[in-house]
């Protein structure tokens, strides 16, 4: 066999290896970090879009603005004085593709928050700490439709159980609001992409 075909044999199984591969990410907050593996086969405008938000370094200097303990914690979109940073286009809703692939808003995964209306999601995300069926995908009616999970959390459970403890207050017209912020510093993909 020649070094050249070897060589291509060698590469097309490179390629199709990073074809195969589910892109993680690691959220680095100031109560730990948490990785996340991300469905790009069940969601795949929704993680393409989380990940030009951490290509962009979108989510540094945000906070998750939103912590209901036995529930969610939401972020990716407010600083810490609870400005809401400029987004791109909402994304369409991909959740009905998701949970018939099998991914449902259960305890551990990551989702998009959106606006009451379908398809309003953009760049922030909820991670869920317990089972919340009622946010699966029901039908294609608006209020059956459901929010999209497109990944997992492999690796911070604790990061996010600590977050999700802690107190909250109103602020600024918006609940939930952690009263000590939670500082998203850094965001990057550590693999699954070129």
């Amino acid at each position: 066999m020649s070094k050249l075909r070897l060589l291509g044999i060698l590469f097309l199984s490179n390629v199709l290896l990073w074809g195969q591969s589910k892109p993680q990410v690691k959220i680095v907050t100031n109560y730990g970090s948490i990785i996340v593996e991300l469905e790009s086969s069940l969601a795949p405008k929704t993680v393409a879009n989380f990940l030009r938000y951490v290509e962009e370094g979108h989510f540094v200097g945000t906070t998750f603005h939103r912590v209901v303990e036995g529930f969610v914690i939401q972020g990716g979109g407010h600083l810490e004085d609870l400005t809401e940073k400029p987004t791109h286009d909402p994304i369409p809703n991909e959740s009905e593709r998701a949970y018939k692939g099998g991914l449902k808003n259960t305890r551990g995964t990551i989702a998009m928050a959106r606006e009451t209306a379908p398809d309003t999601a953009n760049s922030q995300f909820y991670i869920n700490t317990v089972d919340n069926t009622r946010l699966d995908f029901k039908d294609a009616s608006e209020t059956g439709i459901g929010y999209c999970a497109f990944g997992r959390v492999i690796e911070g459970m604790d990061t996010v159980d600590r977050i999700s403890k802690v107190r909250v207050e109103w602020r600024k017209g918006m609940q939930n609001v952690p009263v000590y912020p939670v500082r998203i510093r850094q965001v990057e993909i550590i693999s699954g992409t070129q």
